[in-house]
């Protein structure tokens, strides 16, 4: 019994053993794609440039999108990757700028909605891919340009998208464009980026990148220039791998897909992996603050007041101690009266570079000198409002070193007061918001305040803000 037992046991290692030994170790590995040129002969090439003219044209004829007839094809780089889930079902792709001749394909990006994940695998970051338009449309989703399958550019499906985006064998080093926040723009959108001496808002670093309880599909956390003070939102899915880990406490560059969030609101930047967070730097360049909180009463006495019903519409806020600067293009801080659902109250001041045609503006409203040492429980309140701010920001401001004069408002050290509460773009525009009851008691010295407005032609920095009610009291 033993004996037939072990016979056994022998006849079936050597079965086992016959089986393995015919079966290689590659074929139990993923397979690779065909490292074959595709064929593209018979197809025209054309450009980024003239695909977004016909889409363009078609929005001019009343189309809310385009759809190719001819058999042409685009050539473009991958420059996002879902490896870290950070991506999901989407090829974003830029073209490559002849340097030569930068007018006639300039730096542009689409994103490709495609049915599949794991796109990675076959199309991964750099890779060279040629996409066959014919019987592909090209619109408007999400606020930025996507390639998709008709009139409503919906997503291509997977029993054909390799018939539409055919791989090459290059993979391209994607040097990103090195920019500001200030200055990015709409042909910027579905191109890789990268802004430099940025870091995660103060606010923010006990946050992980989109763990939060809060988070609901995706995390928003504020990336702000060290350089102007100016932000944008990194968004991170809930599905990517690295949403659990804090954010990065230090500062440096970051580089990523820019582009604008779900509902065209706002302009986000996107990263592939924690690897394009290349914050190295523990030198933060967070402002002083004057952070004594909220207080629950306001004084008596009354230090400073401006409700600008005395000031004339349409003509710069003066007067009343104020000191009215415009630092940076065209537009200052003017009284208003406006009727309707953004109505102001009665009289207000108005700051915004909607339309200006301007580079830049910077705008500053500083209020005469206020005694903290001379005065106890010195408190502030005012409220704002918005018309659209978008990427425009408006700060409360305060320096204990200004001497007085225009000149010298660029070289006085200037801090934050972080309790006060201003207007945010996400809030309605036809609302008009308190700052609360802003306690300044636990500062010193001579102090100016300063409502001081940031912003610039761009979409991403068009806006306008609305101030009314200051009032500045003690015990």
């Amino acid at each position: 019994m033993k004996a037939i037992k072990l016979f056994s046991l022998i006849a079936f290692v050597s079965i086992v053993s016959v089986f393995t030994s015919c079966v290689e170790d590659k074929d139990f590995e993923v397979p690779t794609p065909s490292a074959v040129e595709p064929n593209l002969s018979g197809l025209q090439q054309t450009t980024f440039k003239a695909v977004k003219e016909a889409y363009e044209q078609a929005v001019a004829s009343g189309d809310a999108s385009v759809t190719f007839e001819n058999d042409e094809y685009i050539t473009g780089y991958v420059v996002s990757s879902d490896l870290a889930g950070n991506f999901f079902e989407e090829l974003i792709i830029q073209n490559k700028v002849d340097d030569a001749n930068p007018t006639e394909d300039p730096r542009l990006g689409f994103r490709i909605s495609i049915n599949v994940t794991s796109l990675y695998q076959s199309y991964d970051f750099g890779r060279k891919v040629y996409v066959k338009l014919k019987g592909l449309s090209v619109g408007l989703a999400n606020g930025v340009l996507v390639i998709g399958k008709g009139t409503a550019v919906d997503q291509i499906q997977e029993y054909e998208y390799k018939d539409f985006i055919l791989r090459s064998t290059e993979i391209a080093t994607i040097t990103p464009k090195v920019t500001k926040i200030s200055e990015v723009a709409e042909a910027d959108e579905n191109t890789f980026v990268q802004f430099e001496n940025v870091q995660f808002h103060r606010d923010q670093l006990a946050l992980t990148y989109a763990g939060e309880d809060s988070d609901q599909f995706n995390g928003f956390r504020t990336i702000e220039s060290c350089d102007d003070g100016l932000t944008i939102p990194l968004e991170s899915s809930t599905f990517a791998d690295f949403k659990s880990i804090r954010v990065n406490q230090n500062k440096g560059n970051i580089q990523g897909v820019f582009s604008r969030d779900f509902r065209d609101d706002f302009n986000v930047l996107l990263i592939n992996t924690l690897s394009d967070v290349m914050f190295d730097s523990t030198d933060r360049c967070d402002p002083i603050e004057l952070d004594c909180g909220l207080a629950t009463a306001e004084g008596t006495t009354i230090l400073f007041e401006a409700d600008f019903e005395t000031q004339t519409p349409s003509s710069p806020v003066s007067g009343n101690g104020w000191t009215n600067f415009i630092e940076a293009g065209s537009e200052g801080w003017e009284a208003y009266v406006q009727s309707g659902a953004n109505a102001s109250q009665g009289v207000s001041a108005r700051m915004g570079s909607f339309r200006s045609g301007d580079p830049s503006n910077v705008a500053w409203l500083i209020t005469p000198e206020i005694d903290l040492d001379a005065n106890a429980g010195v408190t502030m309140s005012f409220e704002t409002s918005n018309s659209f701010a978008d990427g425009s920001n408006l700060e409360l401001v305060f320096s204990n070193d200004w001497d007085g004069t225009t000149a010298g408002i660029a070289t006085a050290t200037w801090g934050i007061v972080p309790a006060a509460y201003i207007t945010q773009d996400t809030d309605s525009f036809s609302s008009w918001f308190t700052s609360g009851i802003v306690d300044l008691s636990c500062g010193n010295g001579t102090v100016h305040f300063a409502f001081k407005y940031t912003g610039s032609e761009d979409r991403a920095n068009d806006g306008t803000y609305e101030l009314d009610n200051v009032k500045i009291s003690a015990n």
